[in-house]
């Protein structure tokens, strides 16, 4: 069964324009969708304020995080023609900070704001396209397109021309808690260009080709199964014994990229989460216990964020295969 996606925007909300073949729209007012170790940073201040990293061989810069961000509107304003999209929620991690060459004897608290140079290592933003929504077991959830520029990934000491890293994905936003769904055909791991025209092909094969209504079926039958109190107990203790397995042991088990802190957050929020925690008897729906999880992620780093919440999917499926009979997992009986 397909779902249908495309609602009727109500005359108050805020329409898509567009200015210079780019989407403008207002912000999301959703809660922080990654929290560890960043901050939030408007567009306008990465284009104006940061300096970009150059190539130390020729001095040539190389894609700065501002273009990357201005090429996937613009893709995601063709792509989506017609259909409102919100301004770049970014955040970014892992400050570089510096000071022009006349400030160099300057002691730190005495520097003037323009004397200061900044910019940030690793940066990721998300586009909100709220026109395109459906909804899971009460839960709005919205299509939502973005990526990861970690400049720590390329290699600085080379010449222009070398390979740039970027990742890129389109999934859904969950409305109720932020919580980003992301599967592996949405999600390009390891984007690698020499230019931009090269970043615009890659990011348009991805979003061209995305299946939502595949994403979504998925997301979907997670709710038709559910796992005892006593399953959760060992899917929890199976996922934090996975780390300290033999390598020979992990190579028959299907990779788990959560831990100890995201597996404590998810025991807790067992138990706390006002909109995903267990049922009176214990039980908990596979829908649920996915939301816990890419809740959890929120508290990972910018460059395992995406290959997390990918991972989250894959286990609660993974789970869902065991619970039916269709197949085994270790890490629940």
């Amino acid at each position: 069964m397909r779902h249908s996606l495309i609602r009727v925007i109500p005359q108050s909300e805020p329409r898509l324009t567009v200015t210079s073949n780019r989407a403008e729209a207002t912000p999301s007012v959703s809660s922080a969708f990654i929290e560890a170790n960043t901050v939030p940073v408007l567009l306008s201040e990465l284009q104006q304020e940061h300096i970009i990293p150059v190539y130390v061989k020729d001095n040539e810069p190389l894609i700065s995080q501002a273009d990357f961000i201005r090429t996937t509107q613009e893709i995601s304003s063709s792509v989506f023609s017609g259909g409102q999209i919100r301004a770049p929620q970014i955040r970014c991690s892992h400050p570089i900070k510096g000071r022009i060459p006349e400030a160099k004897d300057k002691p730190a608290d005495q520097l003037l704001d323009w004397e200061k140079t900044l910019y940030y290592e690793r940066m990721m933003f998300l586009l909100e396209i709220p026109s395109i929504i459906n909804t899971i077991d009460g839960n709005q959830l919205t299509l939502t397109i973005g990526g990861v520029k970690a400049y720590n990934l390329d290699n600085l000491y080379n010449r222009k021309g070398a390979a740039e890293h970027f990742k890129v994905f389109i999934g859904f936003n969950n409305l109720v808690c932020t919580n980003l769904c992301v599967r592996t055909d949405g999600y390009l791991t390891d984007l690698r260009v020499n230019h931009v025209e090269q970043l615009y092909a890659g990011i348009y094969n991805l979003l061209s080709s995305f299946d939502q209504d595949q994403h979504l079926r998925q997301m979907q039958a997670l709710t038709d199964y559910s796992i005892t109190e006593r399953q959760f107990a060992q899917l929890l203790g199976r996922c934090r014994m996975y780390q300290h397995l033999p390598s020979e042991k992990k190579k028959s088990i299907p990779p788990l990229l959560y831990g100890d802190s995201q597996l404590t957050a998810v025991c807790r929020d067992y138990y706390r989460d006002s909109s995903f925690c267990k049922e009176e008897d214990g039980s908990i729906s596979l829908w649920k216990l996915y939301n816990l999880l890419t809740g959890a992620n929120k508290s990972t780093y910018i460059d395992q964020f995406l290959d997390r919440s990918v991972n989250a999917l894959d286990l609660a499926s993974q789970i869902q295969g065991a619970v039916q009979g269709k197949s085994t997992s270790w890490y629940i009986d």
